[in-house]
Parts: C-alpha cells; sequence; structure tokens
C-alpha cells in the first residue's frame, strides 16, 4: 500500500464535544499534520481548537478521523460514504465497537498511516425509503441498521415483511417494531433484541422483530440482493424510522419501507492484529473474553 503522504493529504476531522479527551486529542492531530505538511479540515464547532483547520468539505478530504464513540463514527461515515473516503475512529467513550484506536494509541496509529502499515475493512450499506402514495421518497444510507418502532405508548404493532418485487409476504406478526440491519449492524441494536452475530463479510441483510408477541417468530437473515418492503398494517398510530440511531422520519398510515444494499461502502481502517473476532472478544466478552482491565 502506497506511503500516507500519496493518499491522505488532506485530513477531515468531526467530534463528539461531550468527551473530555477531544481537546487533547485534536491537539495531537493538529501537531501530526503540522509536521507531516498535511491539511486538515472540520466540522465548525471543532475549528477553534483546531488553528489553521479549513471549513470540513466531505467531498475534498481523503481521510475522516471521527473521534467520540461508535455515534460519532456512523454520523461520519454517511457524511463521506457516497466518495468511499476511509474512517478511522478514535473511541474517546465506553465501548466503540466500530472505532479502531484509543486517544493513548493515537500517535502511533497516526505514524502507521504515514508507513502504510494499515489495511481497509470495507462495509456494506442500506438504501433506505420510504414509499407514499407509490412513490419512493428520497434515500437514506444506514451503515448499521434501519429501525422501523412506535413512537407514541408502549403498544404492539402489527407488521408485514415481504421480499422481491412481486412483494412475496414472508411473514406477519406483532412486535415492537422491526430491525433491518447490516452485517455491521448485526452486533448492534439487532444484537440486544435477539438477532445473530453476522461475519461482516457475509453479503446479506437481517431482519430483527423487535419484542414480538410470539414465540413463532425469529430473525430472518436474506441475501443482500433481496429487497424487503415493511408494510405496516396497525391502525393509524405514530411509527417512525430511525436510521442509525440518529436521523429518520415519521410514518404515514399507507407509507412502506423499502430497504436494499446500498450502492456505497464504508472504508474502516483498520491496523494489524485487528479483527473481527478479536473485537468481540475484546469488546463483547463473546466467546469468554474478559472484560476490558482483567
Amino acid at each position: 500500500m502506497p506511503p500516507a503522504e500519496a493518499r491522505f493529504r488532506r485530513i477531515g476531522v468531526i467530534g463528539h464535544e461531550g468527551y473530555a479527551g477531544l481537546g487533547a486529542a485534536l491537539e495531537t492531530v493538529r501537531r501530526f499534520a503540522e509536521n507531516h505538511g498535511l491539511e486538515l479540515a472540520a466540522e465548525e464547532r471543532l475549528r477553534e481548537q483546531l488553528s489553521s483547520a479549513e471549513p470540513l468539505r466531505p467531498e475534498q478530504v481523503d481521510l475522516l478521523l471521527t473521534f467520540g464513540g461508535d455515534g460519532t463514527l456512523l454520523r461520519g461515515a454517511r457524511l463521506v460514504a457516497a466518495r468511499g473516503t476511509p474512517v478511522l475512529g478514535v473511541n474517546l467513550g465506553y465501548l466503540g465497537f466500530l472505532t479502531s484506536v484509543l486517544p493513548a494509541e493515537l500517535p502511533m496509529a497516526l505514524e502507521r498511516l504515514i508507513l502504510g502499515e494499515y489495511w481497509l475493512d470495507h462495509r456494506t450499506t442500506l438504501d433506505v425509503r420510504v414509499v407514499r402514495d407509490g412513490e419512493p421518497g428520497p434515500p437514506y444510507l444506514a451503515l448499521n441498521d434501519a429501525v422501523l418502532h412506535k413512537g407514541g405508548f408502549a403498544r404492539v404493532v402489527r407488521l408485514a415483511v415481504h421480499v422481491g418485487a412481486e412483494l412475496e409476504e414472508v411473514a406477519s406478526y406483532s412486535a415492537d417494531g422491526l430491525i433491518l440491519s447490516t452485517p455491521t449492524g448485526s452486533t448492534a441494536y439487532s444484537l440486544s433484541a435477539g438477532g445473530p452475530v453476522v461475519v461482516p463479510t457475509v453479503d446479506c441483510i437481517l431482519a430483527t422483530p423487535i419484542c414480538p408477541h410470539t414465540l413463532a417468530v425469529r430473525p430472518l437473515v436474506v441475501p443482500a440482493s433481496t429487497v424487503i418492503t415493511v408494510e405496516v398494517r396497525s391502525p393509524s398510530e405514530e411509527m417512525i424510522l430511525t436510521i442509525d440511531g440518529q436521523e429518520g422520519a415519521a410514518l404515514q398510515l399507507g407509507d412502506r419501507l423499502q430497504v436494499s444494499r446500498g450502492k456505497a461502502t464504508v472504508p474502516l481502517v483498520r491496523f494489524p492484529g485487528q479483527s473481527f473476532f478479536t473485537t468481540l472478544r475484546r469488546k463483547l466478552h463473546w466467546g469468554g473474553g474478559r472484560p476490558p482491565g482483567h
């Protein structure tokens, strides 16, 4: 892989201001960029802490650094996914399943970028659209998941799941909602709802019901080439679509949710020794892995 000077001339930076370690991490990046003649571009609220940083224009950066937790990485990934820009997540929070490095590891990680000692872990996305009166709306891009859930009182809703252009019905059931996720999202909300852990290289889409009111419904895994359509069959209740736990929209009676594999992929920066299974053991204590610090 070519040196970072040839690949990463302009580095974009976004971050979550709620973390105490953000200032020190940004100073590390500022010094690194200055020492190696690299340009920085940052979202407006961080520019004061990154002197000489230009306004962030996602289409103009070669690498995006995210400082925070998985939510910050997901927000950043959606900003640059259309151009396939690599994303390096620095974990300032507790779990940070998708992030690659801790603040103490940041100087070494940046040097490894310069030396080309990294690889890119390409993650698939979902194209999510609300179909209203037969017309698909603008697409949402999801790296983790699209969640259809009740917005008001804790009542179950009636949902029907269809696949393919012929809208073949797969299942109809009562539940608190439905999670449609990528393999990346299989270790997020879907996992908490009883969905399977899926290796990110598996080309599929998961449909995981949230608290289904039956013992007969289980999570479903379909090929990524499948288009999934979800129909709300309850009376007019407030239904909410949430993308990656952040943005979303309200659904009306008669709307349908259409989910398919997205055209974009998100390259996450990884370093030697990092893999999906080491992350499972270290951060989710999977397979008897010990909690951090033990």
